[in-house]
């Protein structure tokens, strides 16, 4: 497969930074019109039952004023469905959420919870909205998301980060070969295939490098660097290093 490997910056924890003094700023909108100056090819923002990050009227601001599209993750609840019904953003990603945690901590069951789903994600469907589902890298996950009519996965790459920072190399090394299988598998299945969460500079290049990959999410690292060479230079850095892996 060729063509460009897309990146889609998640603006989240901008707003977490605002949220801890409880003031205006930073606003997580004008980091999101930056990273689109930046080159960045989507803004993702999630907006979590508790808002702890991402707020209501940000998600107003953001529909109001991107010219590149915005993907909306949310849980697969009757309010945050209702949200991206009045919104109709270009894509939501249905993820797993509990108000404990700091950060996703897996993906979704979708294989025990399909009826459910695929009633939940019918009209955003319907809507226009491309519904991508957040999954680990297990064939069971993958062959229920195609069965419930999602467009998209996207592979959680939180434990082969995790990995690579505790210096546990062979397991690493065997969670990259599931999300290179897993990718494969996907995209045979008809789904256009997606991966995020944890990447960095340093393990972002393995897995830019499947060809069955169209787009990367990655947030969380990009605003950190931000703070020490500013959010265009870590855009542009990430952009580098994607384009690299492609080649």
């Amino acid at each position: 497969m060729t063509g460009k490997l897309r990146l889609g910056v998640n603006i989240d924890h901008v707003a977490t930074v605002r949220n801890a003094r409880g003031s205006a700023y930073p606003d997580p909108v004008r980091a999101a019109k930056l990273a689109e100056e930046a080159g960045a090819d989507g803004i993702t923002a999630h907006l979590r039952e508790d808002r702890r990050h991402i707020s209501d009227a940000d998600i107003d601001g953001l529909m109001e004023s991107l010219t590149v599209p915005l993907n909306l993750e949310m849980a697969a609840t009757d309010e945050m469905q209702a949200i991206a019904l009045r919104h109709k953003p270009h894509a939501v990603c249905i993820v797993p959420e509990k108000r404990e945690e700091r950060t996703t901590e897996g993906g979704l069951e979708v294989a025990k919870d399909e009826n459910r789903l695929a009633h939940f994600i019918a009209p955003l469907r319907d809507a226009g909205c491309r519904v991508s589902i957040f999954i680990a890298a297990d064939p069971v996950q993958v062959e229920a998301a195609a069965r419930i009519g999602a467009a998209v996965v996207e592979l959680h790459t939180g434990a082969y980060c995790d990995l690579h920072a505790e210096g546990r190399f062979e397991e690493r090394d065997a969670e990259l070969q599931r999300l290179r299988e897993m990718s494969a598998y996907a995209h045979g299945l008809g789904l256009e295939v997606h991966a995020g969460h944890g990447l960095t500079y340093d393990t972002v290049g393995p897995v830019a490098a499947f060809p069955e990959v169209r787009e990367l999410n990655i947030g969380h690292f990009l605003i950190g660097e931000a703070i020490f060479r500013g959010l265009t230079p870590a855009i542009a850095e990430m952009r580098r290093l994607m384009d690299v892996a492609r080649d």
